[in-house]
């Protein structure tokens, strides 16, 4: 049986990138191509550039690469399984003819993993697009964690997908989220600067640093609090500069207020409040209070500029109101 291949031609989003995370970008359908795995088929020779072997993974790619990868035999039948159309509803925000947009709730997996081969938002997407032209298919702009809400934005095509993820990296793209954290969070407004890389004893795990790792930048405004003793409570609109794996999360954490609910980052403060119905609403609640909120873009190619929202879900709204954070929210929304 021979070796499968892919093989891609480097647009202008790849011109002058690692050759890993080039791959990376144009495998999003093959689940089994984390940033890892990429590397090793690279320094096997499972890839080539422009007919040539590349056995060096920082690699720059050149606007107009030719680049072919061996995909083993394995990781190709699992990406036949985990990309089978699931008849899954999905809430989807806004759609033309070359992206969408979709309000995920907590707990639906964006993408099959070894843990989740069925079941998620990309299989709902394959059924969502069976009726698409042949020259598109739904490639994810970002990805949200599985107990995280909110909007997910969704390319049709390759060419669209690149523009988008320029797009959403520049300073001229918003992407806002509502958070839930403990503690008095003390200023209005501010910035949290943290370098963010893989925890050396956990690879599943984000560590904020002053120097190492990846620059970070995420903005905050403080929306609402309230005492709740001996805590203290806050609802606060976090904005991305950058987009890192579990960037909101780590970084509250890191300035003492992390996200209720949040099991990896956050810490059970709920005890230590002495209002026992209000420790109890917080110990209850099953996920991080976390909510991609708001987007704001330049459309790839009509030029203008979508402003989406996808509305406070049940759960988070229902825990801002019991914990007597709504009022304050409201009137802070207010022009």
């Amino acid at each position: 049986m021979p070796t499968p291949t892919r093989i891609l031609t480097a647009d202008r989003g790849d011109a002058g990138k690692r050759l890993d995370l080039v791959l990376r970008r144009h495998l999003t359908d093959v689940y089994t191509a984390t940033r890892t795995r990429v590397q090793a088929w690279i320094e096997d020779g499972q890839v080539t550039v422009n007919g040539a072997p590349v056995r060096r993974v920082s690699t720059r790619a050149a606007l107009g690469d030719v680049v072919t990868v061996a995909l083993p035999a394995r990781t190709s039948a699992l990406q036949r399984n985990a990309m089978e159309a699931e008849d899954v509803s999905l809430d989807v925000l806004y759609e033309d003819d070359y992206l969408l947009a979709l309000d995920k709730p907590a707990g639906f997996v964006m993408h099959p993993a070894y843990g989740h081969a069925a079941g998620t938002v990309m299989n709902a997407l394959v059924w969502h697009a069976r009726g698409w032209p042949a020259n598109q298919r739904p490639s994810l702009v970002g990805r949200l964690d599985k107990l995280t809400s909110g909007i997910v934005v969704v390319a049709k095509t390759a060419i669209v997908h690149a523009a988008l993820q320029r797009t959403m990296a520049s300073c001229h793209s918003e992407k806002d989220y509502l958070a839930v954290v403990y503690g008095r969070v003390n200023v209005a407004r501010g910035e949290i600067d943290l370098c963010l890389g893989h925890d050396r004893g956990d690879r599943r795990r984000i560590v904020a640093s002053a120097d190492v790792g990846a620059p970070s930048l995420t903005r905050f405004e403080r929306l609402a609090r309230i005492a709740a003793p001996r805590a203290g409570l806050s609802l606060l609109r976090c904005r991305l500069a950058t987009g890192r794996t579990h960037q909101i999360r780590v970084h509250l954490a890191a300035r003492g207020w992390p996200l209720v609910g949040d099991a990896a980052y956050g810490e059970p403060r709920w005890s230590q409040i002495l209002d026992a119905a209000l420790a109890a609403t917080l110990r209850v609640f099953p996920r991080q209070a976390l909510h991609a909120w708001r987007v704001a873009f330049t459309h790839p190619v009509t030029g203008d500029r979508l402003r989406l929202e996808a509305p406070v879900p049940p759960d988070l709204g229902g825990l801002i109101a019991a914990v007597g954070l709504e009022a304050s929210f409201q009137s802070a929304l207010e022009p």
